[in-house]
């Protein structure tokens, strides 16, 4: 049996993931802040998939988190055939709105952590010739948004160069754009359903199939929805400044589950 590891895996695109990957017969290493949510997740799926289901309690905003991950991931013992860098967050307001120690945070999860954690399972992946990570990035990756959208462009940029210098390795390497998913992410950013059109809205376990699938045809970049492939599209073509009057128009941030 392989195993997988998914962070920001208690809600969400990461449980999505989590129960997926458990169905499919997968052990788990699940992570998060969260140990009471994370050891009920471990339990639910134990029993209903008959998986292991390991718990590593970590902050990915800290580096003793990232660190703690990085070692797992670095274990030749028990190595980590899937890694999912799910984890990260945003913020409503406005750029200068936002504490400066709030936008660090965010860029130390969203940028240094799935470099970090990347490297360490990629790493010890190509030593053994096979492997792969899904980062999850956004669809806001795509347009000017401040720091989550320039955060998640980054992973995008990374992620695809990363596949391509990987490519001969055995180490498989996509970064995943989700639009809006009906999760927890957005109540946290302070993001009302009512202020996203209803046809905008994604299923989380949809969304993984269809991630899965592109993963497993060896795509470096996975938009798994119509309507978001075609907006990712517009946005190559339009005016920087009509893109920014959009993404102003609808929610806060545009993307991300």
């Amino acid at each position: 049996m392989t195993t997988a590891l998914i962070t920001g895996t208690t809600a969400g695109i990461g449980a999505a993931f989590a129960g997926r990957l458990a169905a499919d017969g997968h052990n788990l290493v699940l992570v998060a802040r969260d140990e009471k949510r994370l050891r009920e997740q471990a339990a639910d799926l134990h029993d209903r998939h008959g998986v292991e289901a390991d718990v590593l309690v970590a902050d990915l905003s800290e580096d003793d988190g990232i660190a703690a991950v990085e070692a797992r991931l670095k274990d030749r013992t028990h190595p980590v055939d899937l890694l999912v860098n799910n984890a990260g967050f945003g913020n409503r307001a406005r750029y200068l709105e936002v504490p400066i120690a709030d936008e660090l945070r965010m860029l130390k999860l969203h940028c240094e952590a799935v470099l970090r954690l990347t490297s360490a399972g990629a790493g010890t992946m190509r030593d053994r010739g096979r492997g792969g990570v899904i980062n999850v990035a956004s669809l806001a990756a795509f347009f000017p948004r401040g720091t989550y959208g320039a955060s998640k462009a980054w992973v995008v940029q990374f992620t695809q160069g990363a596949a391509k210098d990987l490519a001969s390795s055995g180490v498989r390497l996509m970064a995943l754009c989700p639009g809006f998913v009906r999760t927890e992410f957005h109540a946290r950013a302070g993001i009302k359903d009512t202020s996203v059109p209803s046809w905008m809205w994604l299923d989380p376990d949809r969304l993984v199939t269809a991630a899965l699938k592109d993963f497993a045809r060896g795509k470096s970049l996975s938009i798994p929805d119509p309507r978001y492939k075609a907006m990712s599209s517009l946005a190559k073509l339009a005016p920087r400044s009509a893109l920014s009057s959009i993404s102003s128009k609808v929610g806060r941030p545009p993307a991300k589950g």
